[in-house]
């Protein structure tokens, strides 16, 4: 990597920059000494399951695959569980599912799972009748009781985090080699929804058209379709937490690369996306595929910067620049950071995430984002790219697979006084199973339409 600065990199060399969103620990020893723990820990990852993640991306460039990432705004530890994790997979399964029959190209599946621990947030504190604490940033940080003691920023809840990130993706693992993810049975992924939605015909169609191919190919080769019966998915989250990120980076002699390996895919936030900041300093030595949020508030010659810093050397699959300019403001804002990319010669992967942009409050005072917009957003994304000589080559959502109520509209027409029946985000609001295979539906229905 081409250095940013004075010192050759090292994981530890975010240190010497600025780093905004970080915890304020009242024990530097206590921090450190959980730092060297982890540090000493097996990996979550492996480097050639990010090479490989690398690799597809490079062909998600070439308009070869397409992204689809998606998970939880903010993994809660209490969610390690079976059951949610499996409904989390189920939901990208079918989404995947839909998209790879609409858009003919293989998907690349990459969860917001195993390691989301972590949130930024407007404000430091967090004010209740007179009373300020420090602001909730996630269980890998603090605790959301409204007490000294839950906000107090603590280095062990870090250690629980990566476990915690270990355990699901061991079992996202084990129930993909398990064969949970074979394409020749999407019966195995039914979620509830199946016994009662309308979007239950349309979805069964494409499942059936897709194991009637898959049969077709078959016969026809006399062997089974390799990638059709062991699906890959990776792991990716907002690495916000630069102590954390630092303690699981290693050097991986036969590559010659520092790699971090929380992770497949980290990606930096807009809050976070300073070009002189801890967090770029951070990424840029890294031999991961990384991601960039961006949005309205990044002028061109911050973007290019980034292009500039992140990936000096064009490499194919390294950079995904994640855009959010919401409905109202993707017109203007996209073909603005298109050009500027353009103007840098170097290749990127766009993703378009149509949640963070399209957030706003409900008349109950709930955070929300309507399904319309999302869908909205998303639909301006494709034919912007189109007329400006680029491709979108993936979406990013936030979404589970439960039947939650955080988002309005949809197929059910969910309006702001249906929000509170099953309301349960801790930080912004998701679509729901349904929602989430309806967009799936419609994207791939207007793509190949």
């Amino acid at each position: 990597m081409t250095q940013h600065s004075a010192h050759p990199w090292e994981p530890s060399g975010w240190r010497r920059k600025v780093a905004r969103q970080a915890p304020a620990y009242p024990d530097a020893a206590r921090l450190d000494a959980m730092v060297a723990e982890i540090a000493r820990l097996p990996p979550i990852v492996v480097s050639w399951e990010v090479d490989q993640l690398r690799t597809q991306l490079a062909e998600a460039q070439r308009g070869e695959r397409f992204l689809l990432q998606g998970g939880d705004c903010a993994e809660s530890f209490a969610d390690c569980e079976s059951d949610q994790i499996a409904k989390k997979l189920k939901i990208l399964l079918q989404m995947s599912l839909v998209l790879l029959h609409g858009l003919k190209k293989p998907i690349i599946r990459v969860g917001r799972f195993a390691g989301q621990y972590a949130k930024p947030r407007s404000s430091d504190l967090e004010t209740r009748d007179g009373v300020s604490l420090p602001s909730y940033r996630g269980d890998n940080v603090n605790r959301p009781g409204f007490t000294p003691e839950e906000r107090t920023p603590d280095p062990q809840l870090m250690l629980r985090g990566y476990e915690r990130a270990a355990l699901t993706l061991n079992f996202v693992r084990a129930l993909v080699d398990g064969g949970f993810a074979d394409l020749h049975h999407p019966e195995y992924w039914d979620l509830d929804f199946v016994k009662h939605s309308p979007l239950r015909e349309a979805y069964e169609r494409v499942a059936e058209s897709i194991a009637n191919s898959l049969d077709f190919f078959e016969a026809l080769s006399g062997s089974p379709i390799h990638e059709a019966s062991l699906v890959r998915f990776f792991a990716s989250h907002e690495a916000l937490l630069l102590p954390y990120e630092e303690a699981q980076t290693r050097f991986i002699a036969r590559q010659g690369r520092w790699y971090n390996l929380t992770t497949h895919l980290p990606w930096i936030g807009l809050r976070t996306a300073q070009p002189d900041g801890a967090h770029v300093e951070y990424f840029r030595g890294i031999a991961n595929p990384v991601a960039v949020k961006v949005g309205s508030g990044m002028d061109p010659d911050w973007l290019a910067a980034l292009v500039g810093i992140l990936n000096p050397d064009n490499e194919p699959g390294r950079l995904t620049l994640i855009h959010r300019f919401g409905v109202g403001g993707i017109e203007d804002g996209l073909p603005r950071a298109i050009e500027a990319v353009r103007a840098t010669g170097r290749q990127v992967l766009w993703v378009c995430d149509p949640m963070h942009g399209n957030t706003e409050t409900a008349s109950n005072g709930l955070k929300t984002r309507r399904f319309e917009h999302i869908l909205g957003e998303v639909r301006a994304a494709f034919r912007i790219h189109e007329a400006c000589g680029s491709h979108l080559g993936g979406v990013h959502f936030e979404l589970t697979g439960e039947d939650v109520t955080e988002c309005t509209g949809g197929a059910r027409g969910l309006a702001d006084a249906d929000l509170s029946r099953a309301y349960r985000s801790a930080v912004d609001p998701r679509l729901n199973y349904e929602q989430a295979l309806e967009l799936a539906l419609l994207i791939a229905g207007h793509r190949s339409g």
